[in-house]
């Protein structure tokens, strides 16, 4: 029974975090419009989010264990925030599949829950953000 009391909670958690973060997103996306380079879009919405008093880390390097080899930098997670919630940034007209076959990869191997793709370069932004969950 507390188990998944907690797990509610956690849910509603990362529900109330994706939320400030898609609230973010489209407040920084109303401001300045599509077509910018993602690393535009990344800074500020950074700012945004720690504007609001979350904790973000951005460009965070993560590591992955292969054949029981340690390699240091695997990829590059674009934001990570409040420690939970991963959030991959594109600004590219269409997104491909391959997008989100990635952040789930990144969710796997990080072993969080819930991730954000956020297509900045999509003229509406609610057309270009795509909720990808891990096991939740």
């Amino acid at each position: 029974m507390m188990g998944s009391r907690r797990d509610a909670e956690t849910q509603r958690d990362l529900n109330d975090i994706s939320g400030q973060i898609v609230d973010a997103a489209m407040h920084v996306h109303i401001k300045l419009g599509p077509g910018l380079l993602e690393s535009v879009y990344e800074r500020i919405l950074v700012h945004e989010l720690r504007k609001r008093g979350l904790a973000v880390e951005h460009q965070v390097p993560v590591p992955i264990v292969y054949d029981d080899i340690h390699f240091e930098e695997g990829f590059r997670a674009d934001l990570i925030v409040e420690n939970s919630v991963i959030v991959e940034l594109k600004s590219v007209e269409t997104m491909a599949p391959v997008h989100s076959k990635q952040l789930l990869t990144y969710l796997k191997l990080m072993d969080c829950r819930l991730g954000l793709l956020i297509n900045f370069g999509a003229p509406l932004l609610k057309d270009g953000i795509k909720r990808i969950a891990n096991n939740l």
